[in-house]
């Protein structure tokens, strides 16, 4: 599908600028979720079809970023994904990660402090150069929280793999946007309800199978069995033999939200996404006499941001006065003139 078609999909009002916060859900995504609440509302199905949604979204998010379906994991959130891997490291582990990273991929690994696991805090740009024969594992955001700076993803993981240092990515903020391999990380964990614009509930990792191995599936439920639907009663422990083992059950209507949303970009190609939003992104840097970048996620510094934007109606994030804006494939340059104009005016 031709992006130009695509976009008539979606229903924003003008002066959305922020994705990174959340996604706004296409027309296929919000009728499917009205259906099942209607559905669910009067009791007049079952919910086996509610979960069969969460099957299509594994394996739509699977092709997205390049992996088996069978090594994906579904969860609620990124650092209910990331938790049996920082369980897993050896005691006295040592994890590099950037000093400015979202809490998400930094706390799990804080968390297990009373095991001795040490938590290095470098500033992005030398994350390479601190991985080292002390380095277990890195851990790093693909794409910023902060300012929407894209990692170094191949240099990072070959300095990793270089002393045998496993590598764990928040691609929160660019899988929906960025292609990139999932595969060549050893854990990719995703919050679908940004750049993949799912309900905010569903989330996805990629789990390398020499790393399950590793791991132990402490949050196994019913929908960690082979079969989930003949796991419902009674011993022994019975788990997928893939990365299904470490799912847990799925927050039904969020996964309806998500299969049709994930689906439709799969459809779309993320190849044209990335150029229209970073040809956005880049719009709007240049009408503020800032250079270009590579991102679809941009911050400026701008006095009185955030008065002149609530007074144009432009929703984007304002912290300590810089401005955070956003741009995905239903943004427009109207939109950024909108904002341009507010900030310039």
């Amino acid at each position: 599908m031709e992006l130009e078609q695509a976009q008539k999909l979606w229903q924003p009002q003008p002066g959305w600028l922020n994705t990174a916060s959340y996604g706004l859900p296409p027309d296929p995504a919000w009728a499917a979720l009205q259906e099942a609440l209607a559905d669910w509302r009067v009791g007049r199905t079952s919910w086996e079809g509610w979960g069969e949604a969460a099957e299509r979204s594994r394996a739509a998010f699977a092709g997205l970023v390049g992996v088996a379906a069978a090594d994906v994991a579904i969860g609620s959130t990124v650092s209910q994904l990331l938790a049996p891997v920082a369980a897993a490291l050896r005691p006295g582990a040592t994890v590099v990660v950037p000093e400015v990273e979202f809490t998400s991929n930094l706390f799990p690994w804080l968390a297990q402090e009373e095991r001795g696991i040490k938590v290095r805090t470098v500033p992005l740009d030398r994350l390479v150069d601190a991985i080292d024969a002390d380095t277990d594992l890195v851990a790093f955001s693909l794409v910023q929280s902060a300012d929407g700076t894209v990692a170094a993803y191949d240099q990072i993981v070959g300095a990793a793999r270089a002393y045998d240092a496993l590598v764990a990515v928040d691609a929160s903020q660019a899988c929906g946007w960025l292609p990139f391999e999932a595969g060549r990380a050893d854990v990719v964990a995703v919050g679908a309800y940004k750049w993949l614009m799912a309900p905010r509930g569903a989330a996805f990792a990629y789990l390398a199978p020499a790393l399950r191995d590793r791991l132990r599936p402490d949050a196994a439920g019913w929908y960690a069995g082979p079969d989930p639907h003949a796991a419902y009663y009674g011993p022994p422990l019975r788990l997928a033999d893939d990365a299904r083992r470490f799912d847990i059950s799925p927050a039904w209507f969020c996964y309806v939200g998500a299969a049709p949303a994930l689906e439709l970009l799969a459809e779309i190609g993320l190849p044209a996404i990335r150029a229209h939003n970073v040809g956005l992104a880049n719009r709007f840097l240049a009408g503020l006499g800032r250079p270009p970048g590579e991102s679809a996620i941009v911050t400026v510094e701008v006095p009185r941001a955030q008065e002149k934007l609530e007074r144009a109606g432009v929703r984007a994030a304002v912290r300590a006065g810089r401005v955070r804006a956003s741009f995905h494939l239903y943004s427009t340059t109207e939109d950024v003139d909108l904002a341009l104009a507010a900030l310039t005016g």
